[in-house]
């Protein structure tokens, strides 16, 4: 899917080193009439100077180009954040589109006090609370899986 949805592997390539190395993991595929037509992967980040957090990061997603602004990606962002809720999971970042994920209550990792450790635009940079308050006061810089620095 992520083949069919990027330029290069680079995204395919990081699907299977996160499913390989990460744990726990969300991954989930949307279908239609047999045949797969969208991907979303889920999988932990860290907090610096919070350790305990349960904190994921939403990461690759793709839908077939033929498919595209049909609702299958906020489909799969949906029962996404569902899943992760369901783990237990108290906060999501995303690294996106900013006119995409506020739809579905992503806010500005500034908001919180929260970098990436990557350099990322900030309104690019964001963080949904899955747990209300979940994060509080805490700040610091979200460290992905090593995998995405391969990428």
């Amino acid at each position: 899917m992520h083949l069919a949805a990027f330029d290069t592997s680079v995204e395919a390539d990081l699907v299977d080193a996160l499913r390989i190395n990460a744990r726990p993991l969300v991954s989930l595929v949307a279908e239609q009439n047999g045949e797969i037509v969208g991907h979303i992967l889920f999988s932990p980040v860290s907090l610096s100077g919070h350790p305990g957090l349960s904190l994921m990061g939403l990461a690759p997603m793709a839908v077939r180009p033929t498919q595209q602004r049909s609702g299958i990606g906020s489909a799969l962002v949906r029962a996404g954040l569902q899943r992760c809720q369901q783990l237990g999971v108290g906060a999501i970042v995303v690294l996106g589109h900013p006119n995409y994920y506020p739809r579905f209550g992503f806010q500005q990792s500034a908001h919180f006090g929260i970098k990436s450790e990557y350099d990322a635009p900030a309104e690019a940079f964001m963080v949904l609370e899955l747990q209300h308050g979940y994060l509080g006061a805490r700040s610091g810089v979200i460290k992905f899986h090593p995998a995405f620095g391969d990428a």
